[in-house]
């Protein structure tokens, strides 16, 4: 697979960071410990859903403590248009349990900690550190796994392997917000079955054979 020269890399960046100068994750929340909640419920589903889902519930829970009160039937109640939903509820108050009886009822700072969590793997972790803490961290989901694939930037055949490539070719200036661009890019821009690429600020460096000409 062909792969962008670093040249073309920190070019690729700039101007997703002209384009976006401070970019968002758009999972809706309102502290720490609900963040890593939404992240927990929006695997297999979208940002859309989960937010459906969690405004009245995030009005009513902000910390583990109201989560534990509120119970895994009452959660069920909340999140059922979410896909997965039994399980992932028995997830979240399972990590409640362990932030109040552990941390108490703080979400820790801390990469192992994060992923002993039920529910909770690398890629929720990432997005933890990434949006709560300020980590340089990229979270490697089916969008950044697309672009990183497709554009040339980071080609790996598995998400970890997109990871690793992507934190050693992404110049340090812009390794706090690749997250996001990278998410939004696949999401909006770079889609899987009809990519933008006329509007596409980055389609002259890509490497994708097979790009759109209209939109």
């Amino acid at each position: 697979m062909a792969q962008l020269k670093p040249a073309q890399i920190e070019e690729f960046y700039r101007r997703l960071q002209e384009r976006d100068p401070a970019p968002k994750g758009e999972l809706e929340h309102h502290n720490v410990y609900q963040l890593l909640v939404a992240v927990v419920l929006s695997a297999q589903a979208t940002d859309a859903g989960v937010n459906k889902a969690t405004r009245p519930l995030f009005d009513k829970v902000k910390t583990p403590q109201q989560m534990l009160a509120l119970g895994e039937a009452g959660l069920t109640g909340y999140i059922k248009t979410i896909g997965l939903y039994r399980g992932k509820a028995k997830n979240v108050i399972g990590l409640s349990r362990i932030l109040v009886d552990s941390y108490g009822g703080a979400v820790p700072h801390d990469r192992e900690a994060l992923e002993a969590l039920p529910g909770v793997g690398r890629k929720t972790a990432n997005v933890v550190l990434n949006i709560a803490f300020g980590e340089p961290t990229i979270a490697v989901d089916t969008h950044v796994f697309r672009v990183g694939n497709r554009t040339g930037l980071a080609p790996g055949k598995t998400p970890l392997e997109v990871e690793r490539k992507l934190l050693k070719r992404t110049p340090p200036q812009f390794l706090r917000h690749a997250h996001h661009w990278l998410i939004l890019h696949g999401r909006y821009v770079c889609r899987a079955r009809t990519p933008s690429c006329p509007v596409c600020v980055v389609a002259d460096i890509c490497t994708f054979k097979g790009k759109t000409v209209s939109v």
